[in-house]
């Protein structure tokens, strides 16, 4: 008589809740794989948490919906939709760009409405917008098809024909690209906008990143209905304990015990869990301290030699009023664009005159405000590790509030009933994030794939690292990416007995 070998199940412990840790267990769990979440703070989600608070809901990170094609390739892996999870809404308009008073530019929900609106502030700007658009098409095409879901370890996962036909746009930069198609100061603006907010400067941008004007313009901004941002979160959560996913919630780890340059597991809160497999969705810096010095992939000469994207000063508001003269989305370009940027990148300090962006989530679901009542999010783009005091906070609360009014006739000052703010600190004690950042490493060309921190520990055997500081980079859909490329890696190094 013969017996079968005994299946051995890898036990694998994955240290945060934000999307790509999330991602990570789920697929695998998929795979037959025995996964734990460990998460610091009461609640789940990371960076992408929400709150509620005198009848308000607020997400308190990532509020725009982008690039609804990666949501939907994530669900449709595991056999789902979207759609099994909740519905989405597209925003028309997507968004409202004001530059100064009661003069603004809105965005609306279809490319050819907004080439219309660009021939009418520049003659030609509606056919280069569609030629610009057509070429921000192509290469996003080619880095979700060849670049995007590789794991950034070798120089010829971009070798490709269709980046080696497309490599001008890895030599040039955003601003210049931009600068090719328009003269108008308000259009480039707008195109140059989404590499600002959630990267670096433009000129400092590879012009291969105008994919996302393509993921703005071309497939537009989105809302989950019934709970905003956090829905995404808890319909992932909702799929991974389908799939045998457990979650625990006020877990500090403390430490990733290590023996003979192998993973044997964590110790959180005091106690030891075991592991043979640990995969940080939690800041990259902050991993490696808890790891013995000499077994770090990288030293802090590493870090700080790096380019990263703004931390944030956030705000959420509840307001005792419905809000008229403004829609769900708005940025506040009235200010000088480029001295913005170079607080951040170049001499970093608190901003003079703040670009901000304002977002009132309950216009468009209810359920987030009481009745009568407005959610309000706002958001100042700065420079990380800038000194964080709660008198700077209310200064340029202030401001903003005083700039919304004068800017666009919507006064809000007099209708708050409920304010809390989010800085630097907070991202500190919050996330262990390095110097307070808020998206992770600014996407220069040389921090781009190959040249982003690895995912895999060099020499430590089981330790693995996902999200917005690894391959691909910073915004919800990379870290879902980030978590099946990390899940890929470990089911290739550590295949299920």
């Amino acid at each position: 008589m013969t017996t079968s070998p005994l299946k051995m199940t890898k036990k694998i412990l994955i240290i945060g809740s934000g999307f790509s840790s999330i991602s990570a267990a789920t697929y695998l769990a998929d795979k037959g794989y025995d996964v734990t979440v460990f998460e610091k703070n009461s609640s789940f989600g990371g960076r992408a948490r929400k709150f509620e608070a005198n009848g308000f809901t607020f997400d308190m990170g990532p509020s725009w919906y982008w690039m609804p094609d990666v949501f939907e390739k994530y669900f449709n892996d595991f056999g789902k939709s979207v759609s099994d999870f909740y519905n989405l809404k597209k925003l028309d308009p997507a968004y409202r760009v004001y530059f100064g008073k009661n003069d603004y530019i809105e965005i609306e929900d279809s490319l050819e409405k907004i080439s219309e609106t660009f021939e009418k502030i520049e003659k030609g700007a509606s056919k280069n917008l569609l030629k610009f658009m057509a070429e921000a098409k192509n290469n996003y095409s080619v880095a979700m098809e060849k670049v995007v879901y590789k794991p950034g370890k070798s120089i010829l996962e971009l070798v490709t024909p269709g980046t080696i036909r497309r490599l001008r746009y890895f030599t040039t930069n955003i601003k210049s690209e931009v600068s090719r198609y328009f003269k108008n100061k308000k259009l480039r603006q707008i195109m140059e906008f989404p590499v600002l907010f959630l990267g670096a400067k433009p000129e400092k941008t590879p012009a291969f990143y105008n994919i996302m004007n393509h993921a703005d313009l071309g497939l537009g901004t989105w809302f989950p209905e019934k709970g905003g941002m956090h829905k995404v979160v808890e319909s992932m959560i909702k799929l991974a304990k389908e799939k045998g996913v457990n979650f625990k919630s006020d877990q500090n780890v403390d430490e990733i015990m290590v023996s003979n340059k192998r993973i044997k597991g964590v110790i959180s809160n005091g106690k030891e869990f075991p592991a043979d497999i640990v995969i940080s969705g939690a800041d990259y810096n902050h991993t490696e301290k808890l790891i013995p010095n000499n077994l770090k992939n990288y030293d802090d000469s590493f870090w700080n030699k790096k380019v990263f994207a703004p931390s944030s000063l956030l705000f959420y508001i509840g307001l005792n009023k419905k809000v008229k003269k403004l829609p769900h989305h708005n940025l506040f370009f009235d200010v000088d664009f480029n001295k913005h940027a170079s607080e951040i990148y170049d001499n970093p300090k608190w901003p003079e005159s703040p670009l901000f962006y304002l977002n009132f989530p309950s216009l468009s679901d209810k359920s987030m405000a009481p009745d009568g009542c407005e959610n309000c999010f706002i958001l100042i783009p700065i420079a990380p590790d800038l000194e964080d005091k709660e008198e700077i906070r209310e200064k340029y609360l202030n401001i903003i509030l005083k700039r919304i009014e004068d800017i666009s006739g919507e006064k809000i000052n007099d209708n708050i009933i409920f304010k809390k703010s989010f800085c630097v600190k907070d991202f500190m004690d919050d996330y262990n994030s390095y110097k307070g950042n808020a998206y992770g490493l600014a996407n220069t060309l040389l921090q781009t794939s190959i040249f982003k921190p690895k995912m895999k520990s060099k020499k430590i055997k089981g330790l693995y690292f996902t999200g917005q500081l690894t391959v691909p980079g910073p915004g919800v859909p990379p870290s879902l990416i980030s978590g099946k490329i990390v899940s890929s890696e470990v089911i290739k190094d550590y295949p299920n007995q």
